[in-house]
């Protein structure tokens, strides 16, 4: 199922025995373009600390509660690994997280890329296949304890989106599947191009993030946008939806079949 991310900021996160706090970011890899980490806010529970999670170990997300079940204890996340949210998230970070835990990281052996591994009880992500085609573009970062190509989604809402041949606006939001936690379109206002317009742009259409003047550039043009599948916040984003999308760009139909 597909799902907004300013939806899903804000929910509850539910310990077995309480309440560990709030999702207030995503982390998600710009190369492969998976949610790696949720950002918890453990509000006045632990004066304001944040602690990270990997989606994999979050029960499916309730929308009546506004709330995901996780599989530990208030006190194994109090005792977990603390993160600088004024700094990149390291690999030794992450290492040190999934060290804390006892979890397979997501780059552990035959594992590659998309998969998860968290244990008896825990959800299991297969591994994605066109996520193996980066693996070598990412194995230097994944060796190294600098940072790992995580990006948090709270700053890329709002980066301008620029076509081959100009902008077109901006970043709105974000539709995650929550089967693999893979980000699937850019939610794209195009007010001041087109008014009161919104688009969905696949990640498959960008060309590179400029996170030095927060920009999204496509490698689509103008034309190409204008003319995609009309996009409503009702619609309904089903496989009709989706074979259109993707015979418009040329794209790939979502899991490697052409």
């Amino acid at each position: 199922m597909l799902w907004n991310a300013s939806a899903i900021n804000g929910y509850a996160v539910a310990a077995n025995d309480g309440r560990l706090g709030a999702v207030s970011d995503f982390l998600f890899d710009d190369a492969s373009w998976l949610v790696r980490w949720l950002v918890v806010d453990t509000g006045k529970w632990l004066s304001g600390r944040k602690v990270l999670l990997p989606p994999p170990v979050l029960g499916q997300p309730n929308p009546a509660a506004r709330e995901f079940a996780v599989g530990l204890s208030m006190q194994q996340v109090k005792d977990s690994p603390g993160i600088d949210t004024e700094r990149p998230v390291s690999r030794q970070l992450e290492n040190n997280i999934y060290d804390y835990y006892g979890w397979q990281p997501y780059w552990g052996s035959g594992l590659l890329m998309g998969g998860y591994d968290y244990g008896d009880g825990a959800r299991t992500v297969s591994p994605v296949p066109e996520s193996r085609l980066l693996a070598e573009d990412i194995a230097a970062a994944q060796r190294s304890n600098d940072d790992p190509h995580l990006r948090s989604i709270e700053a890329v809402a709002g980066y301008h989106i620029h076509a081959s041949d100009g902008e077109i606006g901006h970043v709105a939001d974000f539709l995650v599947d929550d089967a693999d936690w893979r980000i699937r379109y850019l939610v794209v206002d195009t007010q001041n191009w087109w008014p009161g317009k919104k688009v969905l742009i696949s990640p498959k259409s960008t060309q590179e993030i400029d996170w030095t003047d927060n920009l999204v550039n496509l490698r689509v043009d103008r034309q190409k946008v204008k003319g995609s599948p009309a996009y409503e916040a009702s619609t309904m984003i089903n496989p009709a939806y989706e074979k259109n999308f993707n015979n418009h760009y040329g794209h790939f139909q979502p899991g490697g079949r052409s």
